[in-house]
């Protein structure tokens, strides 16, 4: 019977495909490193006087970096679930998929992720869809991820992680009927990822 539980739990992790949709300011790179491609461009500009924007700069210089820590607790929970990292944050507008991945284990983080969600523009919009202009963007991200699900059927296991917020209901427990169900909110943009509880939220969306 034993060995029967082992086969039986071996083909369901064969079988799971678990995505974690992550945002990156406010998540794993906080306040404190906010500005800090500021400096890396003056500091490139100054051994490269002729560049004339950050935005074709190497990708190092084009962002700011990722709070250590909190690049811990991710890779924590890439460890313990063998998710898969879809970039859902504004950061893809600005580097390529290769090179945001070359971006990611530079700084420590396990696994370069493999993909991005699609641009809004290009996502299906629901029909009869209420738009609320206080949270037009925060729609816009839900309507991007669930493109990706939609686009991906073979999904079992997700979760968004978000400083914004996506969730159903929004921190004055108002409902938000474009919000994601499998959602965790990182409120403080100074802890992100690590604030006390999140691990365990996501580990929750992802494992069970």
């Amino acid at each position: 019977m034993f060995g029967k539980e082992i086969k039986m739990k071996t083909k369901k992790m064969e079988n799971k495909k678990s995505i974690l949709f992550l945002d990156c300011d406010g998540v794993i790179c906080l306040s404190n490193n906010w500005g800090g491609r500021a400096k890396k461009w003056k500091k490139y500009k100054k051994l490269n006087p002729d560049a004339t924007s950050d935005t074709t700069a190497p990708v190092d210089v084009r962002f700011d970096d990722f709070d250590k820590k909190a690049v811990k607790v991710l890779n924590e929970v890439l460890e313990q679930t063998g998710a898969e990292i879809v970039v859902s944050s504004d950061w893809r507008l600005f580097a390529t998929l290769e090179e945001l991945g070359e971006y990611f284990l530079s700084k420590g983080i396990l696994k370069a992720p493999i993909a991005f969600t699609k641009r809004y523009i290009g996502c299906d919009k629901p029909y009869e869809f209420e738009w609320v202009r206080r949270t037009m963007y925060e729609q816009q991200r839900c309507i991007e991820i669930r493109q990706y699900l939609i686009d991906h059927p073979e999904i079992t296991h997700w979760v968004c992680v978000d400083d914004l917020e996506l969730g159903e209901k929004d921190s004055y427990d108002r409902e938000q009927k474009w919000g994601l169900s499998n959602f965790v909110h990182t409120p403080r943009q100074n802890e992100g990822i690590k604030q006390t509880g999140v691990k365990e939220k996501i580990l929750k969306f992802l494992n069970d």
